[in-house]
């Protein structure tokens, strides 16, 4: 116990538990997006190709990676609805087969650069070597998806339910689809260091999906999941270090047990709840 005290006066640990809080938000707010959309949302892993691609054109610098991220990652995200508008392909099917080939050709450029370490922290995440200005960047994006979400949410909520009538009243569906894609990109492109690659989907998924079991109110939905995703990021920071846990996967392990819990008592739709009534029905 004296040691995890320690250990939380210093530099590093404040600014963890700082991105756990904030990344945890951002990513929980934004989730409502992921879920409304009924999208698969594959594109995590096209963050590892533009990342190589950056390596080898520019070098191993923080500003390359995330730019390359951010360029791969859209790339793949928004090729996706370009192929499912122009072929027989639905997106979900468009978007498996480009972000995979992506992850594939990203894996073995990283390799021969030699930085099989380095590919470890950007597929699982190393949240505790965050520097000052990671942090930053980090706020940055959060806050910007977090805001731009609070202005256009009524043409985007129009837009997800309803896309005809969206048209109708004159909001630029298009538009709207591009941009949320875009959003829910630059959020993942926040959570890489944090939890990486393969994990940031699960942050970005489960905190919406959570409150889904509890509510169809669509406000709830998004202020529900920032607070759980924040929640379960702070709660897996205190425990992952008295346990020796990875932190990253914590957060995620964390996440994923309160959405079980959501899922088993809900007293909405809960699976408990649900036998309970047919058990009830029976007699």
């Amino acid at each position: 116990m004296d040691d995890f005290l320690q250990f939380l006066r210093e530099p590093i640990a404040q600014r963890s538990l700082l991105a756990c809080l904030m990344i945890g938000f951002a990513n929980g707010f934004v989730s409502g997006l992921v879920i409304l959309k009924k999208s698969a949302l594959q594109i995590s892993c096209a963050l590892l190709p533009g990342i190589a691609v950056a390596v080898l054109m520019f070098g191993l610098t923080r500003w390359s990676l995330l730019l390359g991220a951010v360029v791969a990652a859209l790339l793949v995200g928004l090729g996706s609805l370009f192929v499912s508008r122009t072929s027989r392909l639905n997106q979900d099917t468009a978007l498996s087969i480009l972000h995979t080939t992506a992850f594939a050709a990203g894996f073995i450029v990283l390799v021969r650069l030699g930085l099989q370490q380095k590919i470890d922290d950007w597929l699982f995440g190393s949240i505790m070597s965050l520097s000052d200005s990671d942090l930053w960047i980090a706020f940055a994006i959060s806050a910007a998806s977090v805001l731009t979400l609070l202005l256009f949410r009524r043409p985007i909520l129009i837009y997800l339910f309803d896309p005809d009538i969206a048209t109708t009243l004159g909001i630029p569906s298009r538009l709207i689809s591009y941009g949320i894609f875009t959003l829910i990109i630059l959020v993942l492109v926040s959570s890489l260091q944090a939890v990486g690659a393969f994990l940031t989907l699960g942050l970005l998924v489960g905190p919406a999906a959570t409150v889904y079991m509890l509510t169809n109110k669509p406000s709830h939905l998004f202020w529900g999941g920032g607070l759980i995703g924040a929640f379960g990021s702070v709660l897996a920071f205190y425990l992952s270090f008295p346990l020796g846990w990875h932190l990253g996967a914590t957060i995620i392990l964390v996440l994923g047990v309160i959405f079980c819990v959501a899922y088993l008592y809900s007293s909405r739709c809960g699976l408990l709840k649900q036998r309970g009534k047919k058990s009830s029905s029976l007699q």
